[in-house]
């Protein structure tokens, strides 16, 4: 009998490592035999790999048995889904609903603003949607109930939040192995241009470990699996959860390549779900340059999986289906494997690749700080004619957006801040928006006067993890030529439906990554326990010092959580006494509570 041709595809590369070489096994065994502990994450990555191929195998050899098997529960379910569906999502929504209240009864009242800002954005889409007859309810809610349900098993069980706590602190170690490469080839001196010599060889060691796994064809295995539970769980087309899984991993100019021969075949709905989730999300080649400017790992981590379904939610919302997709689920999820020859290959292959992208940051950041400078010299010096020298770019952002911005539950004093922010990100670069959140929470960690002359210096810790989901897209006015630019070398016929729906899919990417920030709003919690007590009692009643991270972080949730009506009509936050309120206002002298109010005694 004549032997069958190995295969390339995906399917049949993964198993190898368990079939095909157990000595990965015998040493996973050693290992663990060693010491567990030690061998823990080993263990944990082993596990998860044998039971998707195991399911995979399963899948593949039970599949049409099952279908057969659950044929007449869904006959049943299809027959009664008209009436079911409303009692399902009115169940869930009365669920959420429940626990938000009995949540923000222990936490406060800012869920409550997150959570409706949620809702003034999809009312918002649906006002300004292209076909606001034509709207698919199930994509929406399903893109946000699968985000709600990973941001609250990421966010809010103590496993899921380790855990990305931990995958984050991997990433940040992993990504440090770049400062070899970086030292020999620019001197030990090199983190003296942080920038150029720190930060961007960290996009080109990213780049080239990505082309490994894409081309061992791991990538492709856990894009289909992600775009899989999108299609079953959103209900968007094939074409649309391959590309928005895809955007987890990579940018908006790789992304679509993973699909290249189905672009010319997608509707226009789903061009524009396919620019939405590249506006949406980050890649992951710049997760290393955005950590080492001290933002939050897991924080990155968590927003990069949120915005996928929530880029497909609001796509189908704002330029809802009107035509039949013709790519099939088949099509979509046959991904190329790559012309690289060998591992050594995939990998330079994947650090020349990253030379554009370098380029292409370095570049716009030079010229947008330049451009920024000269904006900000010709409004101050419009400004100065109107007695207004103080007149700046930011401010003009701080007031546009600071609707947005409020509506995600930031702090009122801090909305203006983090409006500022989005205004970076969305005329400029969220390159240069995250440098200058960097900036602000290191003048928190330093833990000097909230208020400078009047003018704060820095957010709550709340206000920085909002911030932080909101930034967390490509969706600049810089990305939109690019977007076009990749997609119409694709498929040049569609080049008129690409850019009439570009702008759409910007406005569609932020406000996606808006509603990100609105979850992480809902779920995110800093109370003030009997922790923050402690360390405010003892600080200053003790004489210890003052001004320190913990002192200032319980003060902002302390004066955060405070209900002033007028003088001696002060309800202090979180059960704290009125002599940390006033110790705690004279500290960091916030402008909206008037320390003199606070009476010295309950």
């Amino acid at each position: 009998q004549q032997k069958r041709p190995k295969s390339t595809t995906y399917n049949q590369r993964i198993p190898q490592p368990y079939h095909e070489h157990p000595r990965y096994l015998t040493m996973v065994i050693a290992a663990c035999a060693l010491n567990f502990h030690r061998a823990l994450p080993l263990f944990m990555i082993t596990m998860a790999a044998i039971l998707f191929v195991v399911w995979d195998h399963f899948m593949a050899k039970y599949d049409h048995r099952i279908k057969e098997l659950l044929s007449p529960g869904r006959r049943l379910l299809d027959s009664h889904w008209s009436w079911l569906k409303w009692v399902i999502w009115s169940s869930l929504i009365l669920g959420v609903v429940l626990w938000l209240i009995f949540d923000t009864a222990k936490l406060g009242q800012q869920q409550l603003v997150s959570f409706s800002g949620l809702i003034v954005y999809v009312i918002l889409l649906f006002l300004f949607s292209k076909h606001p007859s034509k709207v698919r309810w199930r994509p929406v809610f399903g893109g946000i109930g699968l985000q709600f349900l990973l941001g609250l098993i990421m966010l809010r069980t103590g496993p899921g939040l380790r855990a990305f706590q931990w995958l984050g602190k991997q990433v940040q170690t992993f990504l440090e192995h770049t400062d070899a490469g970086a030292s020999f080839v620019f001197g030990e001196n090199y983190t003296d241009h942080y920038l150029a010599f720190k930060f961007l060889p960290m996009l080109v060691f990213f780049s080239a470990v990505m082309s490994m796994l894409f081309y061992l064809g791991l990538m492709q295995w856990i894009i289909r699996k992600i775009g899989w539970l999108m299609l079953v769980t959103v209900g968007s087309s094939p074409v649309e959860s391959v590309v928005a899984a895809g955007n987890i991993f990579f940018g908006e100019m790789e992304s679509p390549l993973l699909v290249r021969p189905c672009i010319q075949h997608a509707t226009r709905s789903e061009l524009h779900a396919i620019m939405t989730a590249g506006f949406a999300t980050i890649a992951g080649d710049v997760l290393g340059p955005y950590i080492s400017f001290g933002i939050s790992p897991a924080h990155l981590l968590t927003a990069s999986v949120m915005s996928a379904p929530a880029s497909l939610a609001v796509a189908k919302l704002f330029w809802p289906e009107t035509e039949t997709p013709k790519v099939t689920l088949k099509n979509a999820m046959k991904m190329e494997m790559g012309d690289s020859r060998n591992l050594l290959e995939a990998a330079s292959q994947g650090a020349s690749a990253s030379i554009s992208v370098v380029a292409h940051i370095a570049v716009n950041l030079i010229a947008f700080l330049a451009l920024l400078s000269f904006v900000n010299a010709a409004l101050s010096w419009l400004g100065s004619m109107f007695d207004y020298p103080q007149l700046s770019f930011e401010i003009i952002c701080s007031y546009i957006f600071m609707p947005f911005s409020f509506m995600m539950g930031v702090d009122w004093q801090d909305s203006f801040m983090v409006a500022k922010l989005i205004g970076y990100k969305t005329f400029f670069d969220e390159f240069v928006a995250y440098e200058r959140l960097s900036e602000l929470v290191d003048l928190r960690k330093q833990a000097g006067p909230k208020f400078v002359d009047g003018v704060q210096q820095y957010m709550s810790i709340r206000s920085e993890t909002i911030a932080t989901y909101a930034l967390c897209g490509f969706s600049s006015i810089s990305s939109l030529g690019l977007v076009i630019r990749t997609l119409t070398s694709i498929a040049p016929s569609r080049k008129r439906d690409i850019a009439l729906g570009a702008v759409r899919a910007l406005i569609a990417g932020n406000i996606a990554c808006f509603m990100t920030a609105c979850i992480a709003g809902i779920l995110s919690s800093t109370p003030v326990d009997i922790t923050c007590h402690h360390i405010l009692e003892n600080a200053f009643a003790s004489g210890l010092s003052q001004n320190t991270t913990d002192v200032v972080s319980c003060c902002q949730s302390l004066l955060s959580s405070t209900v002033a009506k007028g003088p001696g009509e002060i309800i202090a936050g979180g059960y704290h006494s009125m002599s940390s309120l006033k110790n705690c206002c004279e500290l960091l002298k916030p402008s909206t509570l008037n320390c003199t109010w606070i009476p010295d005694e309950l």
